[in-house]
């Protein structure tokens, strides 16, 4: 590990069992959890979903609810423990259009504790038709590239299996 805490992204499709993998990453470390919620519950579904995510995850997670300011929710956590946040292509739409993706960047480089992040892997459809679809893709993609180029660890969910793909070691319970 460098002078910093450790970075994990985990990608994957809708399903693909990327959250349940995540959460498995972030018990690796051995101090307190946070979990940093980007979803809002908007509607009666939506807040099911919500309730399901904390309900697998059990007690041992303090959540911090921040669908907008990540940066200053990654900033008031420092310290505190390993933080997972659930999710960036949420975050990304939450913003819309005003994610500041190098101010994510540049404040992940300055953690002190580990930070797991979860993204979607958008760009394995078609192309979107029309241009705000295909600028979102387009500025989901570049997020995903510039987290993933900063990242220590990234993991893809596929079917519910992980695939390491940096570094190349597979086991996702090994100790870091």
């Amino acid at each position: 590990m460098t002078g910093r805490g450790h970075i994990t992204l985990v990608t994957g499709g809708a399903r693909s069992g990327k959250s349940a993998l995540a959460e498995r990453l972030t018990l690796r470390h051995a101090m307190p959890r946070i979990y940093i919620a980007t979803a809002q519950g908007r509607d009666a579904e939506m807040a099911e979903r919500i309730k399901a995510h904390q309900d697998d995850r059990g007690a041992g997670w303090r959540t911090v609810e921040e669908p907008v300011d990540l940066v200053g929710a990654l900033t008031a956590t420092d310290g505190q423990g390993v933080r997972l946040i659930d999710c960036l292509t949420l975050w990304l739409s939450n913003c819309l259009g005003s994610a500041d993706i190098g101010a994510l960047c540049m404040t992940l480089r300055q953690q002190c504790c580990p930070v797991v992040l979860v993204t979607n892997e958008l760009g394995q459809g078609i192309v979107p038709d029309n241009a705000l679809a295909r600028r979102f893709r387009d500025d989901h993609g570049r997020m995903n590239q510039a987290v993933a180029h900063l990242a220590d660890e990234v993991w893809m969910a596929v079917s519910g299996m992980p695939l390491r793909l940096k570094p190349t070691e597979t086991d996702p319970d090994a100790p870091i």
